[in-house]
Order: structure tokens, then C-alpha cells, then sequence
């Protein structure tokens, strides 16, 4: 495959062009030489890196956590270092699997105490989030 614009290398990874110069500027994606014409041209291996950030951000991987990754698999650095990111990421979505059950449960007892009739003002869902409503700022 030859080198690609960045329409193209976009097109081709399913990305979009401003989400790869943001990339760039990340560092996630590095700045490629220009043609002869001016335009930019990506290494085919530039595709390969695209795919890999929208799959490490769709398992729950951070942008600073995919550099890292990127760090370490161009730099052919040991398995070892990438298995303890993965274990961390995996203790880190437990802790919000967590997190978010405790809020579903929250929101389940408020809804239940809640008839659905009557002024809202007196709604046991709105006395429980006015409890832990902040102090009113003095105007």
C-alpha cells in the first residue's frame, strides 16, 4: 500500500481527519513527512496505529494510557508491562462497575419511594438530592 493523505488514511481507518491531528498533537500518532505537493503522506502502518487507539479506547483505555501502550509495544518492551496495565485497567472498571451499581441501587429505592403523583416539590426523589445539595451561595 502506498502512503496515504490524511482523507484517506481517515477513510480507511474509520476515523475522521480532525480526530487524527489531534492525535498528533497527542503524540499518539506521529507527524509524517509532506510530499512533494505539500500534502501530508501516512505510512500504511499509519492505519494499523488508528485501529489499534479506537480499539484500546473502546476497552476503556485513556489517551495517556494508550501512549504508554504504544510506548511499550514500539519500543518491544517486556509483556510483563502491559499485562500490569491491563490488570490495573481491569481493577479500575471494577471499581466503577462498582460505583455504578451503588447508584443504580440508590436510584432504584429513591424511584420506589416515589408514587409518581403529586407536586414535585414534595417527591421523595427531590428531598433526598436536596439533603446533600450544597449550601446556597450568598448573592
Amino acid at each position: 500500500m502506498q502512503d496515504l493523505t490524511i482523507g484517506r488514511l481517515a477513510k480507511t481507518a474509520g476515523s475522521d481527519v480532525e480526530t487524527i491531528r489531534y492525535y498528533e498533537r497527542r503524540g499518539l500518532v506521529p507527524e509524517p513527512p509532506r510530499g512533494r505537493n505539500g500534502y501530508r503522506l501516512y505510512p500504511a502502518s499509519a492505519v494499523a496505529r488508528l485501529r489499534f487507539i479506537q480499539r484500546a479506547k473502546t476497552l476503556g483505555f485513556s489517551l495517556a494510557e494508550i501512549a504508554d501502550l504504544l510506548r511499550l509495544q514500539d519500543a518491544n518492551a517486556d509483556r510483563g508491562e502491559v499485562r500490569a496495565m491491563t490488570r490495573q485497567k481491569q481493577a479500575d472498571l471494577d471499581q466503577r462497575i462498582a460505583d455504578l451499581q451503588r447508584m443504580r441501587a440508590v436510584l432504584a429505592d429513591l424511584e420506589e419511594r416515589c408514587t409518581g403523583h403529586g407536586p414535585a416539590q414534595s417527591c421523595p426523589i427531590i428531598e433526598a438530592l436536596n439533603q446533600h445539595a450544597s449550601p446556597e451561595v450568598a448573592e
